[in-house]
């Protein structure tokens, strides 16, 4: 097999295996290094996009190129308020879940992430906003032991996308929700001119 069908069935393989029915929420990430990271972590356990809820910061400059790089991977979607960001993920039929340090959060553990999935990260230094917590439909935390109170977002990111990985990968097939014929033959076009 020359390397080039070699490629072209890597691609088909990969776009198999993307999970549209799972997605990260990023609200207001500072460090583009953070997001940077997060996309490929994305993009390794098959996320598709990824929503940029920008509010207050700017949205990130991302500039990786390269083969791992998750910017070439995973699709962005951009939105300005938590409302407009929930709506268009509600309208699409996800259960928003957001990370939470508080008493009332439930634990990573105990959320069923085989359903149709946003997961919803905040900024470096504020976490979540009380607003994107607020209107999301699930808060949770990731149970910690530690004197650390919070992991790196990016690698909170990981912890959480793993375990739907995880939780997905035991579950049977038939709850995997794969990309459409035409969704797949428009991304296994674009990916092939890259």
């Amino acid at each position: 097999m020359q390397r080039s069908d070699r490629r072209m069935e890597r691609i088909r393989t990969v776009l198999r295996h993307r999970r549209p029915d799972l997605t990260v929420v990023l609200e207001n990430i500072h460090d583009p290094h953070n997001v940077s990271a997060i996309l490929r972590t994305c993009d390794a356990v098959g996320v598709p996009r990824v929503e940029l809820l920008y509010s207050t910061e700017q949205f990130p400059d991302l500039g990786g190129k390269s083969a791992s790089s998750g910017e070439k991977w995973v699709e962005r979607r951009k939105h300005r308020s938590v409302d407009d960001c929930y709506r268009f993920l509600r309208s699409e039929g996800f259960l928003i879940c957001a990370t939470y340090l508080d008493g009332q959060s439930s634990s990573l553990f105990e959320l069923d992430l085989t359903k149709k999935t946003a997961l919803v990260f905040g900024n470096e230094h504020r976490g979540v906003s009380d607003e994107a917590a607020g209107k999301a439909d699930v808060r949770f935390r990731i149970p910690m032991e530690g004197m650390s109170e919070s992991l790196n977002v990016s690698v909170a990111c990981a912890v959480v996308l793993y375990e739907a990985f995880r939780q997905r990968d035991a579950a049977s097939d038939a709850l995997h929700a794969g990309l459409s014929d035409a969704e797949m033959q428009r991304l296994f076009d674009e990916w092939t001119r890259r």
